[in-house]
């Protein structure tokens, strides 16, 4: 019994439109209750790539210093490897794919956790950012910009 508590299952999310979000996979604990979850979730594997929309990019994303690899899922910063959980690094990943580009706590909580209906007071978000900019440490915390009252972005290191 403890151990199914500790299993996860992949799946995606549709919104209740029918319309899909490609990308995003919640782990969710088996056995819970497809009642609990946010719109309609089907199994990852059950869900086609719609139709002229591309897939996530499979080469690694980078500036000078840092370096997301989503097929390893990993991120190396001047070389180092970081240890992320998997929203910190869902998170970054996203704000490194959107560089220059302001997100909402709203947009993000949608386009990282797959909340589409979330209604919360933003803090969460604010935790996660709190958590990657120490793990980015001082060199390159400040990669991640926040918009006062709005959200965040990612700028990215110039090209020396």
């Amino acid at each position: 019994m403890h151990h199914a508590l500790r299993t996860t299952v992949p799946v995606a999310q549709t919104s209740r439109g029918g319309e899909r979000q490609v990308g995003y996979l919640v782990l969710v604990p088996e056995g819970t209750d497809p009642a609990q979850l946010p719109g309609h979730a089907v199994p990852a594997a059950l869900v086609p790539a719609p139709q002229g929309r591309t897939a996530q990019p499979t080469q690694p994303a980078r500036d000078d210093a840092l370096r997301i690899d989503r097929a390893r899922h990993t991120v190396h910063v001047d070389g180092t490897e970081l240890s992320l959980t998997y929203l910190e690094f869902e998170l970054l990943a996203h704000l490194v794919a959107h560089p220059h580009r302001v997100h909402t706590r709203e947009q993000l909580v949608a386009g990282v956790w797959g909340y589409g209906d979330h209604v919360g007071d933003g803090r969460t978000v604010d935790v996660h950012i709190a958590r990657l900019r120490r793990k980015l440490g001082p060199a390159h915390r400040h990669r991640i910009v926040t918009i006062r009252r709005v959200g965040y972005k990612y700028e990215p290191q110039p090209a020396t």
